[in-house]
């Protein structure tokens, strides 16, 4: 292929056939370039027939130069959707069979570049050395991470992070919602450098390293091969396809010009810029300059300066030690780790009211920061032996029920080092298998009662599981 576009597919290491596709071709004389990602999602053999629909559709809609580049990209959208939908109705073991897709028609010639996109493949664009996230992922995950509630590195680990809520072949909707497809434009200047990438190079590289491969290597096809070869070195879990397209044209050099110093004379007689009447035959000056001690001049300046700046200095170490000071006054933002920012994210999102925590994905000890908060109405999390551990220095609860939580159940969860391990307040908590150690107070429950009117209550002591030698909690009464 030309060197300023290339595409690459790869199976990965953990499947032994290939969902993804792609596209990547000249429409006129190599200014106008099409290119695609497509990613076949709905079984073994699904995947595959919908990624082939969809590269189909996407070729016969772009034959020639587009006169709307968008109109047609979504006019090849819906088609595939057709398309699809109506081989699912025939066809009952593609039943599930859909894709999504990213594509783009790069106008080289006029600097532009166009893109429509459903799902989690990717267009990133590579510019100065910053590569920029142009398209935004249909998936819960992926809009916790454009919106800045999950960092990257939580979201690449996320066990709903291949789980999409857009893609063609999914329902007739695409045909009647113009937001279904994202879509815009951008320029393309000389230099830039287009990224088309399925969610198999995502979900195993992160952008820093993407940025770093991109910058490496003298020519699209290395840049691609060492980005597949880092996604499978890193685990390979998926079909990873990648597709570069660049503004091969120079990038124009601005030369720096000097300012042009010559003043110019204004005729006599005339008006000048600041509205002044210059006098027809100016006179030039004759006045005597008086004598000056000139030294002693010089030093009373000096002594100026030095006066002018140890003021200066002076001002200047008292605002940073009362910015400082005002800094140190300030209560410190809590940063949780990865792990403990995926288990919050976890029980934020619970689909239903059970919850089952992977040990596979949340490596024991997880270190606890800041109090996890359940919100659910009601929850039931298994843990599997997960150990929630308290950092070094902190003194907070582990775990916290805030409104309209009113009742939590968790099994098998271990807590280690914690001045309280559990806060509750008027809710129901159900314990089993749970275990404590080494902590100042299991579980606190302030218990509110009316001001001034009899209660009745009964607060028991809980007793130890026969066999078990966890630690069980007493209630501590009393108001917040």
């Amino acid at each position: 292929m030309d060197k300023h576009f290339f595409g690459l597919t790869d199976t990965g290491k953990s499947r032994d056939n290939n969902e993804d596709s792609f596209i990547v071709k000249p429409l006129t004389n190599d200014q106008l370039i099409l290119a695609a990602v497509i990613d076949g999602v709905g079984g073994y053999h699904g995947g595959e027939v919908a990624a082939g629909i969809a590269t189909e559709q996407i070729s016969m809609q772009f034959s020639d130069r587009p006169a709307d580049p968008i109109s047609q990209m979504i006019m090849a959208f819906r088609n595939t959707n057709e398309m699809i939908i109506a081989k699912k109705q025939k066809e009952a073991d593609l039943s599930e069979m859909a894709c999504v897709a990213t594509m783009v028609v790069a106008d080289i010639e006029h600097n532009q570049f166009y893109y429509a996109h459903v799902g989690d493949t990717r267009l990133y664009l590579l510019r100065d050395g910053s590569l920029i996230k142009i398209s935004k992922d249909h998936s819960f995950v992926g809009f916790l991470e454009d919106s800045g509630r999950l960092d990257e590195a939580a979201a690449m680990q996320h066990p709903k992070r291949n789980e999409i809520n857009k893609a063609i072949g999914f329902s007739d909707q695409i045909a009647t919602d113009e937001s279904y497809i994202e879509t815009g434009q951008s320029p393309f200047l000389p230099g830039d450098l287009l990224v088309l990438c399925s969610d198999g190079l995502t979900d195993m590289v992160n952008r820093q390293d993407i940025t770093s491969l991109l910058l490496q290597g003298d020519t699209l096809a290395k840049k691609a091969g060492n980005l597949i070869a880092l996604a499978n070195e890193n685990g390979g879990r998926d079909n990873i396809t990648v597709v570069l397209v660049q503004n091969n044209k120079k990038p124009q050099q601005v030369t720096a010009t000097r300012p042009d110093f010559t003043q110019k004379v204004q005729v006599a007689g005339t008006e000048n810029n600041g509205g002044i009447r210059l006098p027809e035959n100016p006179e030039p000056a004759t006045h005597a300059a008086p004598k000056r001690n000139y030294w002693f001049t010089a030093l009373v300046i000096l002594c100026l300066i030095l006066l002018g700046s140890t003021v200066f200095l002076y001002l200047q170490n008292q605002e940073v030690t009362d910015t400082v000071s005002t800094l140190n006054s300030l209560p410190k933002q809590k940063v949780r780790n990865s792990q403990e920012q995926l288990l919050q994210d976890a029980f934020d999102h619970a689909v239903g009211d059970t919850l089952v925590l992977s040990d596979s994905i949340f490596k024991s000890p997880v270190l606890i920061s800041d109090t996890l908060r359940f919100r659910k109405d009601t929850l039931y999390v298994i843990a599997k032996g997960i150990v929630l551990q308290a950092d070094s220095g902190y003194r907070g609860a582990a775990i916290t029920m805030r409104s309209p939580s009113r009742l939590l159940k968790l099994d098998s969860l271990q807590f280690k080092g914690f001045a309280t391990a559990i806060a509750i307040s008027d809710q129901a908590l159900l314990l089993k298998n749970v275990t404590f150690t080494n902590c100042l107070i299991p579980v606190q429950n302030n218990i509110h009662f009316p001001d001034g009117k009899p209660a009745n209550a009964e607060l028991m002591k809980i007793s130890p599981l026969k066999g078990n030698t966890p630690k069980t909690a007493d209630s501590k009464n009393g108001a917040e």
